[in-house]
């Protein structure tokens, strides 16, 4: 374990949450909160080597901490994500997720609650380290007549700040799925920028998708193409659900009837949903327990967060002539556009995908 911190670093740490406090975004003592998950998740590494060398090692742990090595060295080498010691040192924080988000939105809008950071922007999202926390934060923002949605999260990227490192919340998932975390966390290091989530989250996940690719094809290996084609139809059927919420929002309709047609949207998509898995997946469904859980706006955020450009980002890449230091070189150029004529560069993107 690192149980003592450079100096540079704590330095580091000091800055970050000296601008944090000075923000006036929220209390000082969510940020104190802020403060110490990150400096006990920091504490809690170690070197990887150290580990796969180390007999006493559980060899299951090793093993994926050896896969975890390769799809670094292959993120770095083919992809041209940074290359620095994020994800070269391993830390078990002895939970399932790292942080918890916390998304709200009016009970009529699919527009989220921003939060904003000197660091990071605005975002759509606040994240406690602390799952009680988060459960709290959401019983208020519930309190103002927002709907809210709390999700699990197994990893994050600091940007750069810090050296960010495997987590044990990480290896929960597939090996595939490990792979998958890893470039994407790594390409919010390669280009971040603050204030847009859709435009950070959609560039990462086109990343994280293509890299896969490329990752299976240099392995030798064939993608998961079933759960991919699950998952592009599941987020299809939320988006679409997203759509038609948007419609009725914007309409003239009193509260109560808009509340009753909102309910009523929920219940087709879970009919939608049900019919999905019978007839294309054998009535089997990834996504059965999200489904069946409670749904509101919040619930649906991410998705349109998280899927909104990946199309217009795969067109850069393939005028980028699938080249990626001249793709990251056209993505930061959109992000050096004003926001209006970004979101519209990005709209004749998706035209011609």
């Amino acid at each position: 374990m690192l149980s003592s911190l450079p100096s540079s670093l704590l330095r580091r740490l000091a800055l970050v949450l000296l601008g944090l406090a000075s923000s006036g975004c929220s209390t000082l003592d969510y940020y104190a909160h802020l403060g110490q998950g990150q400096w006990q998740l920091l504490r809690a590494r170690q070197p990887v080597e150290r580990l796969i060398a180390d007999p006493a090692t559980d060899p299951q742990l090793a093993r994926r901490l050896a896969l975890a090595g390769q799809a670094r060295e292959f993120a770095s080498a083919s992809l041209h994500l940074p290359n620095n010691r994020s994800y070269r040192l391993y830390a078990d924080i002895g939970r399932p997720f790292v942080v918890w988000n916390v998304f709200a939105t009016p009970e009529f809008s699919l527009e989220p609650e921003l939060h904003c950071f000197p660091i990071a922007g605005c975002v759509a999202y606040r994240g406690y380290y602390q799952q009680g926390r988060a459960r709290g934060a959401a019983a208020l923002l519930r309190q103002r007549g927002l709907d809210t949605h709390i999700g699990g999260v197994e990893a994050y990227s600091t940007l750069g700040w810090f050296d960010d490192p495997l987590l044990n919340t990480m290896l929960r998932w597939s090996d595939e799925r490990l792979v998958a975390v890893i470039i994407h966390e790594l390409a919010h290091q390669q280009y971040y920028l603050p204030g847009d989530t859709a435009f950070n989250e959609s560039f990462a996940t086109f990343v994280e998708r293509e890299g896969l690719r490329q990752w299976h094809a240099a392995r030798g290996e064939t993608a998961a193409a079933a759960d991919d084609r699950q998952r592009q139809q599941f987020v299809e059927l939320v988006l679409a659900s997203r759509e038609r919420l948007s419609r009725l929002y914007a309409s003239d309709l009193p509260p109560r009837e808009m509340r009753a047609a909102k309910q009523a949207e929920f219940k087709r998509l879970r009919q939608d949903y049900r019919a999905l898995r019978q007839r294309e997946w054998g009535g089997q469904g990834r996504y059965d327990a999200w489904i069946e859980s409670p749904l509101n706006n919040a619930k649906l955020l991410p998705f349109g967060l998280y899927d909104q450009w990946v199309p217009a980002f795969a067109t850069l890449f393939a005028r980028s002539g699938q080249d990626w230091p001249r793709f990251y070189e056209a993505v930061a150029a959109l992000g050096r556009l004003p926001e209006a004529d970004r979101r519209a560069a990005l709209a004749s993107l998706m035209q011609n995908d």
